[in-house]
């Protein structure tokens, strides 16, 4: 969950393009209450009153205690990003996949960050197709030839993990299909140049090329962002080019999480103030991992062995 201020706030209603393949536009369906958590669990700052105090001012430098613990909650999101894309299929509805997100979480003694995060009313994003970002559980079911997209983040001990990935529902048409490769691959091309010395602003140099190289856009309106004890903070990370500046150390954890979209750039956001779909109902895909920048290259923290 990230977000630059590159939106329009309001929303209208248009056919699929046909050079974007064959989809559904998906509108937003009822929002069941929002679920509990069980008092043993470790809380985050904002979960009762939906406010992040974030003081950080500066990349942090982790110590190796701050990154164990790291390594652990960003551990705990890729098992569950693991274990819920092995449920979906045609006919689950996003409220389903909520409530098994919800339930993991609790069962690894972890918070759900999303949960109340400026009043988030769910425990994950769930984003299908022309929905871009930020989409919040509902009673849609899941059609065949939908992709969607989980982010899932945990507050595990007092520190956040945070990765999503784009699944396929059923049978996906190609232009579908390779939205979402391509979007994979421009991930792992941002990752690829982390280390000690780069500047921030690179990732976004090579992540827009590789996305143009293959005939895509980049959603500009959200970012990576630094993680740890806070949910979100500096660094910025654009992926499209930028002037952000500031180089990476050895140390410090942040995000990368490419938008990559069949249309334009231009997005709206919806009167629930959360989900963001494509002005041209584009389909989009979208991954993201939680790195850690080491003495000699970067560590994915989320990527499961």
């Amino acid at each position: 969950m990230g977000m630059n201020q590159i939106i329009r706030n309001f929303f209208s209603f248009k056919k699929s393009q046909p050079n974007f393949g064959r989809y559904a536009i998906v509108n937003p369906g009822k929002v069941s209450p929002q679920k509990c958590v069980p008092e043993n669990i470790v809380k985050p700052i904002y979960y009762k009153t939906g406010e992040p105090v974030d003081s950080i001012n500066f990349p942090e430098i982790k110590t190796n205690s701050q990154i164990e613990h790291m390594r652990r909650s960003c551990n705990i999101a890729a098992k569950i990003l693991e274990k819920v894309g092995k449920t979906i299929k045609v006919g689950q509805t996003t409220d389903q996949i909520d409530c098994l997100v919800h339930d993991l979480s609790i069962k690894y003694n972890s918070y759900p960050s999303p949960l109340n995060y400026k009043y988030f009313p769910k425990s994950v994003c769930t984003s299908v197709n022309n929905v871009v970002c930020h989409g919040i559980p509902d009673d849609r079911p899941l059609e065949n030839g939908d992709v969607i997209n989980v982010d899932i983040t945990v507050y595990h001990n007092g520190y956040h993990g945070d990765c999503s990935k784009t699944f396929l529902v059923g049978e996906v048409d190609d232009v579908g299909k390779r939205l979402v490769e391509c979007t994979e691959i421009c991930l792992d091309e941002g990752i690829s140049i982390c280390r000690p010395g780069t500047p921030f602003c690179d990732i976004g140099y090579v992540i827009e090329k590789k996305a143009a190289e293959m005939g895509y856009n980049v959603i500009p309106a959200f970012l990576g962002h630094g993680i740890g004890e806070y949910f979100h903070g500096p660094p910025d990370i654009y992926h499209v080019r930028n002037n952000y500046p500031g180089k990476m150390q050895a140390g410090m954890t942040f995000t990368i999480e490419p938008i990559l979209t069949q249309g334009e750039e231009l997005i709206d956001i919806l009167d629930d103030d959360w989900t963001a779909v494509t002005a041209d109902n584009a389909r989009t895909a979208q991954f993201e991992h939680t790195v850690l920048i080491t003495d000699n290259g970067v560590e994915v923290l989320t990527k499961l062995d």
